[in-house]
């Protein structure tokens, strides 16, 4: 298969031994009740396997709601993902789940999401800093209007948070957005990478009316808790929800879903500059 023939979204690319292990949101229905989640294999980020399901959501009762932007990380020797799930309250939470391979099967790892239970949450990216891990997650604009990007951290196995959730920045601090008269403004999709200069960087989309981007900040401090400024947008052409990874060459690419209409997101890749103080798409 070709990106032009994968139709999800949210993509997310692990890359081990030279070979690139594609995970996403099946975009059918919006990725609700879809029953889980694949992985596509390919060793060119152009030509990949037909889907190989990784998590049979509905066979761990997973599958009443959304099923949403599935992210894998290999951590403690272990592959964590880290995937959006509506909760049994009919809330929406990130969970974590775990296999011994990046192509499954995948299990629950924690019993209940890692966000807070009564929160509309979702998006949750790992992020380790100090030996410590944490989630950085977004708390939805449907439940506060004003969206927000948050932390948390978690414990050592990845199966709970241990600390509350501190605020990071709102959806209305995105770079250029106009005021919405209603007070509403999306966060999703956040990201973090550290630079070769030891800068970190987050990427994260919203939706304003000029349409979904793919927005940058940077940390003033150098560390996840921030505080952060926000920069002018990586991509402004109806993508987003990207995420950062090297190639086998070892080439900084983007990824990310683009256009955003329903049934016809496809996964688009970039090489990416980067700069003293932001990063770039290279042309």
């Amino acid at each position: 298969m070709t990106n032009r023939e994968i139709n999800i979204r949210d993509p997310f690319v692990l890359c081990e031994n030279g070979t690139y292990y594609m995970y996403g949101t099946r975009a059918k229905d919006f990725g609700m009740r879809t029953g889980g989640f694949d992985v596509y294999v390919g060793t060119d980020l152009e030509n990949w396997s037909a889907p190989q399901a990784v998590f049979d959501s509905a066979k761990y009762g997973m599958n009443d709601g959304s099923n949403w932007a599935p992210e894998v990380h290999r951590y403690g020797g272990l592959y964590y993902m880290f995937a959006t799930f509506t909760q049994p309250n009919g809330r929406r939470g990130t969970y974590s789940l775990v296999s011994e391979s990046p192509v499954g099967p995948f299990r629950p790892n924690s019993e209940k999401p890692l966000t807070p239970e009564e929160w509309e949450s979702l998006d949750g990216t790992l992020w380790v800093e100090n030996g410590k891990p944490y989630l950085v997650f977004c708390h939805e604009h449907v439940q506060i209007l004003n969206g927000t990007v948050c932390i948390v951290e978690l414990s050592q196995d990845l199966a709970r948070a241990v600390s509350e959730p501190t605020l990071l920045f709102y959806g209305s601090d995105a770079y250029g957005v106009p005021e919405n008269p209603d007070g509403r403004y999306v966060t999703d999709g956040p990201f973090l990478y550290r630079a070769a200069n030891e800068k970190l960087f987050m990427i994260w989309s919203t939706c304003p009316p000029t349409g979904y981007y793919q927005g940058m900040c940077i940390s003033e401090t150098g560390c996840a808790a921030g505080p952060w400024t926000q920069l002018p947008p990586l991509y402004t052409k109806d993508g987003g929800h990207g995420m950062l990874f090297r190639d086998r060459d070892g080439a900084l690419r983007l990824t990310l879903h683009s256009p955003n209409r329903s049934l016809e997101e496809r996964p688009v890749f970039f090489r990416v500059r980067e700069g003293i103080e932001r990063l770039d798409i290279a042309e």
